[in-house]
Parts: C-alpha cells; structure tokens; sequence
C-alpha cells in the first residue's frame, strides 16, 4: 500500500508515537498524516470555546494546538517527510480505522498514563488492534536496543512475512512464541527466503497474551496477526493484554482476504 503513514494525536501524551510515525514514513518513502479526533457533542464545550461558536470555528482553531506541536516534532525527526494535519470529527478509534483503509501504517500510543486520557487511548488502541484495515503499531514502553523481534505465531503469512522483514531490517533475531498445539511448518517457506535471521522458537502452554507480554520486557517489537469478520476471542484477549501490558511497541498486521 502506497498511502501515507497516519498517526493519531492527542496532545504532548501522543508525541513517541509521532516521532515513531516519522521514522517510519521517512523508511517507507511516504508522507506522514496528522490525525486528531474530535467527538462534538452538544453537551460539551472545548475549554476556550464560545457556546454560540455555531461552526465549531472556535473549538477546531483551539484543537489544532496538539497538531501543530506534532508538526514540529515530526519535521525536527524527519525533516524530508511531506507533513499534512487535520482535526476529524467522529470517535477516535472509528476515524483511525477510517484512516487505516488507505495508510501504509497506522500509528497511535498505547503507554499507561494517568487519568481518564490514558484509559481512553488504551481503549482506542484496544480498538483498533481489533478493528484497523491495514498495519497497526502501537507505542508503548521502552523496546530492548538489541533485542529480538517477536512474533506471536498464529498462521498469518502476512504478521510472519513483517516479522521476518523487520528482523532483517534491524538486524537482530527472531522469537516465534508458539502454543503447544501448532507448529512452524508455516513458517519454513520464509527461513528459506530469509536465510540470515536466526528464529528461535518457544513454546507456550494455551494462547494468550500473558507468553508474548513476558517476551516483549526484551524485544525491539512485537508482531501479532489480526483477522476481521472472525470469531477469535482468544487472538481479541491476546491483543488486548499485549495493548494493556507489552513493555515494547506491538505490529498488529491484518489477514489479507484471498
């Protein structure tokens, strides 16, 4: 997909995943778009905002602050990059998904942080790992410099095939996390094709996120695949607790459709 990488804003909390969002449109060759979503509701006026601001002039001149510190720490990470910003009216993780259906990548934080704000972007990220169209990552924590990518093995050719890539890319190793009731059979077409990266596989007694939650306290990232339209509560509770719980930045990559 040849679409800009879009990041969610939401003010200062949002700005690692606006520098990670940088990095990767300046490696992927694209734009960066800057997206912050805004819920109008009658029963709410922006702080700074007139009750009779009938077009909502007031309130969006007032939101653009966030977008515009965002601007400047994107330019100051990737000075090359085409930077374009808007204010979008909907509920957050539904714009986002929106927004994913044309991005190379979608990006938005994910860290713990204290107070209603923090508890709102889990849930958007929670959201959108269930929900997003295209390459989802999520910031969260302090990724390992020199650890491994791992990979939550589910049968996704797709989250295995950006696992392997982002291994070869950062140089390091491979972690597939396996439940005990499937193989790597799936993945031998791909050592074959990267025959450089060293995959080291561990075992895990039932899938959930608990197996790839321990993993990431010394991995650079973690890779999980992400199916639409399936009945999967336990891949839902595993991106879930990964979202709440992973202490480095997690690549939800959905199934593409045959």
């Amino acid at each position: 997909m040849s679409g800009p990488v879009v990041v969610g804003v939401d003010g200062s909390s949002s700005l690692a995943a606006v520098e990670a969002a940088a990095r990767e449109a300046e490696r992927l060759g694209t734009g960066l778009r800057l997206a912050h979503a805004f819920t109008w509701s009658s029963a709410y006026i922006p702080p700074g905002a007139s009750p009779w601001d009938r077009d909502g002039a007031a309130a969006r001149a007032r939101l653009t602050g966030p977008l515009h510190e965002a601007q400047r720490v994107a330019r100051r990470i990737a000075p090359g990059v085409t930077v374009t910003q808007d204010v979008l009216i909907g509920e957050p993780s539904a714009v986002l998904e929106s927004e994913s259906r044309t991005a190379s990548l979608t990006v938005v934080g994910g860290g713990p942080a204290a107070g209603a704000g923090g508890r709102l972007r889990a849930s958007v990220a929670g959201q959108l790992a269930a929900r997003s169209r295209g390459p989802l990552l999520v910031i969260r924590g302090r990724p390992g410099p020199d650890g491994p990518v791992v990979l939550g093995d589910d049968t996704s050719r797709e989250a295995a095939e950006f696992a392997f890539s982002e291994a070869t890319r950062r140089r390091t190793d491979l972690v597939v996390v396996h439940p005990r009731t499937r193989t790597a059979r799936a993945l031998s077409a791909l050592r074959k094709k990267y025959p450089d990266i060293v995959v080291h596989e561990r075992r895990s007694g039932v899938w959930t996120g608990h197996a790839l939650v321990e993993a990431s306290a010394t991995a650079q990232l973690v890779v999980i695949g992400a199916r639409h339209g399936v009945a999967d509560t336990l891949r839902v509770s595993a991106a879930r607790i990964l979202v709440d719980h992973a202490h480095c930045p997690i690549a939800f990559i959905p199934h593409r459709k045959a």
